[in-house]
């Protein structure tokens, strides 16, 4: 592998493919914040018109087709705009409509070039990509659209962000927002174009959709999901193509199989977002319902020890679910163990103290504000009460007035 991956058609396929792999990153970031993943794929179908009119008026030029396809990217878009905005008809409906017509109107005039006219055009390569076809003007001119795109993404970063986010507030600032989502346009179709020989018009949509799905898995910041969707493409592309060469398959599929599964990990292992993160937090979150409850059951009997016998047969969870969250309050020195019994310590009656209070205030919140009768507010106290921390409890007693009792005549105590 070593040996092939230092020939010449080797390295320059391999240069291609990052670079497409890196502006799809990036610029499908804005494409999916701004919902148009669906006209993403519209306008790398509607190309094949332009391919098929600039191989009749220049013959088999890469300029002219990029030219061609660019501006028939730009017209599919301003066809399916003017139909949004004039024609009572649903917007993603628009936009199958026109690129499936320019997506036909191409396959058919190439089809007609290679039947009546004698040339060859292989549609599969435009379809699919043929990343090991790159020749040296392929690769200046990906790399041409990767500097403008970068630059474009950077000299603009402040009104696509805002214009992504706020359009509203755009408009009144006095920032055109159609013409920024015109020029997104243009910079999309010259990504597509740059993109037909590594992965084809079919698949470049992945390219330009999946790294920018995962990034926004890890991280909230826009700066930080143009980086990670930027490396994730160009990781996508490098192992895609060592995979294709590893398994003698197809480069531009593989590409965007090794991206989904980048995908899938994210969605799996995402430190906030992901699957087994989440599984996490809601099984810590529910240890820390349980440890409270405990906590509150002991501090409402009597006397100042409670049996274990007495916790297990009035906390309704399984038993090595209790023995786990009573050991780690044990450890964490908010209850003490006797023999055979349990007790506050002076942590767990503080503890104990603020759950309390939480729990009065809210069912005088809920029968001062919302008339709640005073013998249904015990119950919705009892979950609320786990969730309410110390900013929010001292903006309800403010809001009540800082009540001394509760609707039943208990006292409220004081935050501890």
């Amino acid at each position: 592998m070593m040996e092939i991956l230092t020939t010449e058609w080797a390295l320059r396929a391999l240069a291609a493919s990052i670079m497409v792999g890196l502006m799809c990153g990036v610029l499908g970031c804005f494409i999916v914040l701004r919902n148009m993943s669906l006209l993403g794929d519209a306008l790398s179908h509607a190309i094949l018109p332009g391919i098929f009119v600039a191989f009749v008026l220049f013959g088999y030029s890469t300029i002219a087709f990029f030219v061609g396809s660019a501006l028939a990217g730009l017209v599919a878009a301003l066809i399916i705009s003017w139909i949004q905005q004039n024609v009572q008809t649903k917007n993603d409906a628009a936009i199958g409509i026109i690129f499936t017509a320019m997506f036909s109107l191409g396959v058919m005039g190439i089809s007609w070039l290679n039947q009546s006219q004698g040339a060859h055009l292989d549609l599969k390569d435009f379809l699919f990509g043929n990343v090991l076809g790159v020749s040296n003007e392929d690769l200046i001119l990906s790399g041409f659209v990767l500097v403008y795109t970068m630059l474009s993404i950077a000299l603009l970063y402040r009104y696509l962000f805002i214009t992504t986010f706020q359009p509203k507030i755009a408009e009144a600032m006095g920032i055109s927002v159609k013409t920024i989502h015109y020029y997104l346009m243009l910079l999309l179709s010259f990504v597509v174009v740059a993109s037909l020989r590594t992965v084809g018009v079919i698949l470049v949509v992945a390219m330009l959709i999946t790294p920018a799905a995962t990034a926004l898995l890890l991280s909230p910041k826009l700066k930080n999901v143009l980086v990670i969707s930027g490396i994730i493409g160009m990781l996508s592309a490098l192992f895609g193509f060592l995979l294709a060469y590893a398994f003698e398959t197809t480069p531009g599929p593989a590409m965007c199989i090794v991206a989904t599964g980048f995908y899938f990990l994210a969605a799996l292992l995402a430190p906030k977002t992901g699957l087994i993160s989440r599984q996490w937090v809601r099984r810590k979150e529910s240890r820390r319902i349980l440890a409270e409850d405990i906590i509150r059951f002991i501090d409402k009997s009597p006397g100042d020890e409670v049996s274990t016998v007495s916790i297990f047969s009035n906390i309704s969870v399984p038993n090595y679910k209790l023995k786990a969250v009573l050991k780690s309050l044990i450890n964490a020195n908010l209850l003490i163990k006797s023999e055979r019994n349990i007790a506050l310590s002076e942590t767990g009656i503080i503890k104990a103290n603020n759950l309390q209070r939480a729990h009065r205030l809210w069912e005088t919140y809920q029968h001062n504000t919302m008339g709640i009768d005073p013998e249904l507010v015990h119950w919705e106290a009892d979950k609320q009460e786990h969730h309410l921390d110390d900013e929010l409890l001292g903006e309800v007693e403010r809001k009540l007035g800082y009540p001394k009792a509760d609707p039943h005549g208990s006292p409220i105590p004081k935050k501890k």
